[in-house]
């Protein structure tokens, strides 16, 4: 019999670990119950099982990922514990790992086998782009089921904190770096000297300047999911002992950002800093 797995829930990236599941010869399923449309056709495009309900889900499948955002993964957890599940929990949310220690206390109270996930990559279509790094005693178990790839799984041991510990400084740099970048190119134009650092970068990096601009571009539309990632880095920070206003300043210049959500089109570099801009503008009005 095919291992049943259910997914919360099949967002972009959940629908690529859906697959990789499935591709792995497993049944997976989702819940459509409260799920918007966008949901629904990525579900169906995948011929998906729906349990409807999370008491149905956590009935049928023994193995339960959840990848949501990182505000939800409390009480999504507290939601399946009350379901009665007793099976293998994941969470792969980007939380730090302090919180994924919590949680993972709260499900073990409840008899749930709880593991430690963090994804670093792309949504997992291609091979090599993506991996699913755990870390908990359910770890071997949950890597079976991704066996065929393209998602690469690694285990980290059996220390819960570990797998979260990992995204969180993997993502402290590639989507910190974003957002320093934005913050910069915003204090030049507001400065009026955004050509002149340009022609600065060019004469270091003749492809630097579009390679910047490409970087910014290329997140603002997944903004709006990056402003809870950078406050949970920054916590992760602090809770280390290192500053974490960097990343708390990150997630400031990614709610600027979160207006262009699921844009189609990338905006313009001139969209990108009149939002970045507004509250400098606003700011100079008043004055």
């Amino acid at each position: 019999m095919a291992p049943h797995i259910g997914i919360l829930h099949p967002g972009e990236m959940g629908i690529s670990i859906a697959a990789s599941a499935q591709n792995s010869g497993c049944e997976v399923y989702w819940i459509s119950e409260g799920r918007r449309q966008q949901t629904r056709e990525r579900a169906a495009q995948l011929h998906l099982h729906d349990a409807r309900t999370l008491a149905s889900l956590c009935a049928e499948c023994p193995i339960i990922i959840s990848v949501c955002p990182p505000d939800a993964a409390e009480s999504l957890a507290n939601d399946v514990a009350a379901a009665g599940f007793t099976g293998i929990y994941v969470d792969a949310n980007a939380i730090a790992p302090q919180r994924t220690i919590k949680i993972g206390e709260t499900m073990s109270a409840a008899g749930v086998s709880f593991v430690d996930g963090g994804i670093i990559g792309f949504p997992a279509w291609k091979p090599g782009t993506t991996c699913l790094y755990l870390s908990g005693q359910g770890a071997a178990a949950v890597a079976d089921c991704f066996s065929a790839g393209p998602l690469d799984v690694k285990i980290l041991g059996s220390t819960i904190g570990k797998a979260s510990a990992l995204k969180m400084c993997y993502a402290a740099n590639t989507k910190g770096t974003v957002a320093l970048l934005a913050a910069i190119l915003a204090t030049a134009e507001t400065l009026g000297v955004r050509e002149e650092l340009f022609a600065q970068w060019k004469r270091d990096d003749p492809v630097l300047p579009e390679q910047v601009q490409k970087r910014i571009q290329a997140n603002t539309s997944k903004a709006w999911r990056f402003v809870g990632e950078m406050e949970e880095i920054s916590r992760t920070f602090s809770e280390a002992g290192s500053p974490g206003e960097f990343h708390a300043a990150a997630a400031n210049i990614y709610r600027r950002l979160a207006r262009f959500k699921d844009s189609g089109t990338p905006p313009t570099l001139d969209e990108i800093l009149a939002a970045l801009t507004e509250h400098s503008r606003l700011s100079r009005s008043r004055l």
